[in-house]
């Protein structure tokens, strides 16, 4: 999607009602700062804003996320297309939560193996030094549930043996056995437990 050309459609759209950006702010219940944001480029209107902001200026759902005005005998190729570029863009950003995920993962097992060495060269044997340890891989398990929760929410594992995308939800995802994205799952249309990869497409 153009952000820019969005943003440009939102102005002209308003101007074109005779509103300030801060009249429109308070028809859509956010700040003039966010209109601003809108207008130029740097955000898109949210999913609880864009069916009052639509209302407001008199356009569709499609005209505003295309950034123009639609004449009815395209409107279906604009659709598909929209429907296209929207699928695009939630791509993109899962694939920017997945690499955030392993990041965090990454980070955490180099701060693990740190502690670790550290409590075993450098604090003498006892009990400070399992303390340590302890304490260690509680801090390391903190943000490998984050990591988790990054990974449940984007995309779904599909079924090795009938293909079918399944969406298990956090507890689920937390007890399966796994080998990196890879989850040993039951499948809830073929009934088999198999090893499900994650997808995000």
């Amino acid at each position: 999607m153009d952000y820019n050309k969005i943003g440009n459609f939102i102005a002209t759209e308003r101007k074109s009602k005779k509103l300030t950006q801060a009249k429109l702010a308070e028809k859509v219940f956010v700040s003039e700062k966010t209109v601003s944001k809108w207008e130029n480029g740097k955000g898109l209107p949210d999913t609880n804003s864009l069916p009052k902001l639509c209302e407001i200026l008199g356009v569709s759902l499609n005209e505003l996320l295309s950034g123009e005005k639609i004449i009815i005998e395209n409107n279906y190729q604009k659709n598909e297309q929209l429907l296209l570029n929207m699928a695009k863009e939630l791509e993109r950003k899962n694939k920017t939560i997945l690499k955030s995920m392993w990041t965090i993962l990454t980070v955490s097992m180099i701060a693990l193996f740190s502690g670790i060495l550290i409590s075993a060269f450098l604090i003498p044997e006892g009990v400070w030094q399992i303390i340590t340890i302890i304490g260690t891989c509680i801090v390391f398990l903190i943000p490998c549930f984050y990591a988790l929760k990054l990974e449940v929410s984007i995309g779904a594992y599909k079924c090795k043996n009938c293909g079918c995308e399944i969406v298990p939800t956090y507890s689920q995802a937390l007890w399966a056995m796994h080998r990196g994205t890879t989850r040993y799952l039951k499948c809830p249309n073929c009934k088999k437990r198999t090893w499900c990869k994650k997808v995000i497409k």
